[in-house]
């Protein structure tokens, strides 16, 4: 019976939306950064990866992975090098207690699946790296923390290691050279700041045109303001933002996302060649954030954009009316305001009109309600069967 017996656990992780952006590597081959980070944990409830790691000695061997029913490949040098990590951990567990089965040595078969578009801006390998870190780390019953384990995660995305723990989350980028001290850090847990909201205007689902890897290398390469970025703006601004965070200082959290924002696409622009992560929808997204501040009298709203032309608005729940509402008025027709969350949001007249109102209605697909969530979450809602077959 032991010979066929399938081995599962299953896990979902969320997606981290950056504050303080990644961009760069003092090290490709192990995934360590120029600049340390910092990013808000999103809720899963909205954004999510759910991936069932299995093995069994019945199963043949390469591993594979599903994603949204798809083959994946996972022989390339990132995948192996979270999957060797967790193996040799496990294998240490083998050796000092005989009384384990060998899970090390089966062959694996990963099936996961995202509630959002992938590679799209939206941290979808994020997300994805943490969801397979954690339920391999389940199914192997490792001992490791959220933050030891977050080493590994990083090297196969860089910010897949702040998925690992919930809220307000730190990538320290370290100095060490075999990157023991480049790991995610809880600066604040949910419960400290739960009033953080965030609307996801989606402007495309589509692949990007120029991928965070590619686009980073050649910025560290290229850009004459990258250094300067990476040694000087972002320490400031990490310093910064982790007191905005202790002292729950909404505006000074989003005047620091904002101009970090800003910082990151003026290092893309001054890459050769440019990298334009923006287009008019998110330009018209940004004049929209102005707009409700200036509408409110003070700083209710803050944007930010990854690697893409989405934009997160972040927002506290007390300005809901104002910021989510504005939106809502121009952006009420499109998918995302039907759950609990978007009926509960009233529009605000004449804060987005004209030109503005006229780019999100064309240019945005749809929207996304969250607010800030916890840590990737143990499930038993498996997507392998107890025979080793996808679940349809």
């Amino acid at each position: 019976m032991s010979e066929k017996k399938v081995y599962r656990a299953s896990t979902t992780a969320p997606v981290n939306i950056a504050v303080i952006k990644y961009w760069g590597k003092r090290d490709a081959r192990l995934n360590l950064p120029t600049n340390s980070s910092l990013s808000v944990t999103l809720s899963q409830s909205d954004l999510r990866t759910h991936t069932t790691a299995s093995c069994s000695p019945s199963y043949s061997p390469p591993d594979t992975l599903l994603l949204n029913a798809q083959p994946q490949p996972l022989s390339d040098a990132r995948s192996q090098a979270c999957l060797t990590s967790l193996r040799a951990l496990r294998s240490e567990l083998e050796s000092s207690d005989a009384s384990l089965p060998p899970l090390s040595k089966y062959p694996l078969r990963l099936s996961s699946t995202n509630n959002f578009p992938t590679a799209a801006g939206l941290a979808s390998s994020a997300a994805g790296f943490a969801a397979l870190v954690r339920s391999i780390a389940d199914l192997y019953e490792l001992p490791q923390s959220p933050t030891e384990l977050s080493l590994i995660a990083r090297q196969g995305s860089g910010s897949a290691c702040r998925s690992l723990l919930g809220g307000y989350v730190a990538w320290d980028h370290g100095v060490l050279s075999d990157g023991t001290d480049s790991k995610a850090r809880l600066v604040a847990p949910r419960s400290h700041w739960p009033e953080m909201r965030a609307l996801i205007l989606v402007a495309s689902a589509e692949k990007k045109g120029v991928s965070s890897t590619a686009g980073m290398q050649t910025t560290v390469k290229t850009s004459a303001i990258f250094q300067t970025r990476a040694t000087q703006v972002v320490p400031q601004a990490m310093r910064e933002m982790e007191t905005a965070i202790a002292d729950k200082d909404f505006a000074a959290f989003a005047k620091i996302t904002m101009r970090e924002s800003n910082s990151f696409h003026a290092t893309c622009l001054d890459t050769d060649p440019p990298i334009f992560y923006l287009n008019d929808v998110s330009r018209a997204a940004i004049k929209g954030v102005e707009a409700v501040n200036e509408k409110a009298g003070r700083v209710v709203a803050a944007y930010t954009f990854d690697a893409g032309p989405n934009c997160v608005v972040y927002y506290l729940e007390e300005n809901r009316e104002v910021v989510a509402g504005a939106f809502k008025t121009v952006l009420g027709h499109k998918e995302g305001w039907a759950g609990e969350q978007g009926k509960a949001v009233k529009g605000a007249e004449g804060v987005l009109e004209g030109k503005v109102a006229e780019t999100l209605k064309d240019g945005v697909s749809r929207v996304i309600l969250t607010s800030v969530g916890e840590g990737p979450v143990s499930v038993q809602d498996h997507l392998i069967d107890e025979k080793g077959e996808v679940v349809a």
